[in-house]
C-alpha cells in the first residue's frame, strides 16, 4: 500500500545496474568471501564482521531487527557484474514519527567507487520517500570517514553536526558521529534530480 511501510512485507528494489533484495540468514554464503578475505571493508564499523561467526551473528542481528520493525536489511546484487556486492540496511525506523536511519552500507572493494553506492541511495531513498511514507532520512557515520562523508554528501545530504564521543567503537574506545540527512521536502525539490542525473 502507498505511503505504508510493512516491514514484514519483502521489498524488493531494482533498477538497470542494481537489486536490492531483504537479506537472509542464507546470504551468509553470498558475503562470506568478503568477510574473510576483507576486514578492513569495516575499518570504521560499530560492529565485527570479518570472519564467518561475526558475519552470522551480524546477520542474525539484522534479521531480529526486521522480526522488532525496527530495521530492514537488504543484500546489494550488482546487475552489472552479476554478483552480490555487499548489504544496507534501514534502522531506527520509527513508523510514528516518519523517520529511519539508512546506514550499515558495505561494499566489497571491487564495487566501491564504480557507482553502484548511488543506484542504491537512489533506490532507497526514493522508496523511503516515495513508497514509505518517510519524511526524513538520516544518515551517521564516524567523523574520520571522510571517503564516507564525501559520499553521503555527494547523494544530497546536508550536515546537521557532530555528536561528540557518543557511541563505542567496535575495537574500543569512543567515535564522535556526524550526523546528516534528507528531508522529503529537499528529495522533491532538487535532490532526486540532481542525484538521478550522476547516475
Amino acid at each position: 500500500m502507498k505511503d505504508q511501510f510493512d516491514p514484514s512485507a519483502e521489498y524488493v528494489l531494482e533498477d538497470d545496474c542494481v537489486l536490492l533484495r531483504p537479506l537472509t540468514e542464507e546470504d551468509c554464503n553470498n558475503l562470506l568471501l568478503f568477510s574473510l578475505n576483507e576486514p578492513e571493508i569495516w575499518k570504521f564499523s560499530l560492529v565485527r564482521v570479518a570472519g564467518e561467526e561475526n558475519l552470522r551473528n551480524y546477520i542474525r542481528t539484522a534479521l531480529q531487527g526486521r522480526k522488532d520493525a525496527k530495521e530492514y536489511p537488504f543484500i546489494v546484487f550488482d546487475k552489472r557484474t552479476q554478483e552480490f556486492a555487499g548489504s544496507t540496511r534501514f534502522y531506527d525506523i520509527q513508523l510514528s514519527q516518519k523517520t529511519l536511519q539508512l546506514g550499515y552500507t558495505w561494499y566489497g572493494k571491487k564495487f566501491q567507487g564504480t557507482g553502484l553506492n548511488k543506484h542504491c541511495k537512489y533506490l532507497l531513498l526514493q522508496f523511503a520517500f516515495e513508497q514509505g511514507g518517510f519524511e526524513r532520512v538520516e544518515f551517521r557515520a564516524d567523523n574520520n570517514n571522510q571517503r564516507s562523508i564525501a559520499a553521503m554528501k555527494s547523494i544530497g545530504c546536508t550536515v546537521e553536526g557532530v555528536l561528540r564521543s557518543n557511541t563505542i567503537k567496535a575495537d574500543g574506545g569512543r567515535r564522535d558521529s556526524i550526523v546528516l540527512s534528507i528531508l522529503k521536502d529537499e528529495w522533491e525539490g532538487g535532490v532526486k534530480e540532481r542525484l538521478y542525473a550522476r547516475l
